[in-house]
């Protein structure tokens, strides 16, 4: 089923008017909200799906905005980025997935671009699955996922839908406007997204 026909069995995603993703072009109003990490080292539980590498995460791992936390759930990757800004795409993007307590959902998109390497996208690269799997605990391996993020939080921001069905509405993205490097030419797991 490709995107062309996930309007047939999902309406929002063929009729939704907030649907993600986007191509990010200024000019751009100032961001004032505040954004802090708060990740600590977790064990790597990774599955491969088929389509991308998804890194599930242990509860206390939250972003908070203007103080209100959101516990993250789990990222994954697409390449090329999904967003594009200027009308290009980043080599790859990370979304970082977190829901609060009331349920609603936040993505903080982390551009990659092809460089040096680091260390926890090569954790993550060296032991995945490389076939379809379910989750794999990877014993004795340990990530953090504020080893992936810039030195800066300096972002966009837009209200979004989900990028896969349902195509649910209502998701507010954060795009890190930083880049991180990786390791782009041994990056084997991924096709286009």
């Amino acid at each position: 089923m490709n995107p062309a026909k996930w309007g047939d069995a999902y309406p929002t995603c063929g009729t939704g008017r907030s649907q993600s993703p986007v191509d990010i072009r200024g000019p751009f109003e100032k961001a004032t909200q505040k954004l802090k990490l708060e990740y600590s080292p977790m064990p790597l539980k990774v599955l491969n799906n088929g389509h991308t590498l998804q890194v599930n995460a242990d509860p206390g791992n939250r972003l908070v905005i203007d103080g209100e936390a959101y516990d993250l759930l789990q990222f994954h990757f697409h390449r090329p980025s999904e967003e594009r800004l200027d009308g290009k795409p980043a080599a790859m993007v990370a979304h970082f997935v977190h829901k609060n307590a009331a349920g609603k959902l936040v993505v903080l998109g982390v551009l990659l671009a092809e460089g040096r390497e680091n260390a926890v996208v090569r954790s993550i690269w060296s032991n995945a699955p490389r076939a379809e799997s379910a989750e794999v605990v990877i014993p004795g391996v340990a990530i953090s996922p504020a080893l992936m993020m810039p030195g800066k939080l300096d972002y966009f921001s837009y209200e979004g839908s989900l990028t896969t069905p349902p195509c649910t509405e209502g998701v507010t993205f954060f795009i890190l406007k930083s880049p991180v490097p990786f390791p782009g030419s041994r990056s084997r797991h991924f096709r286009s997204s």
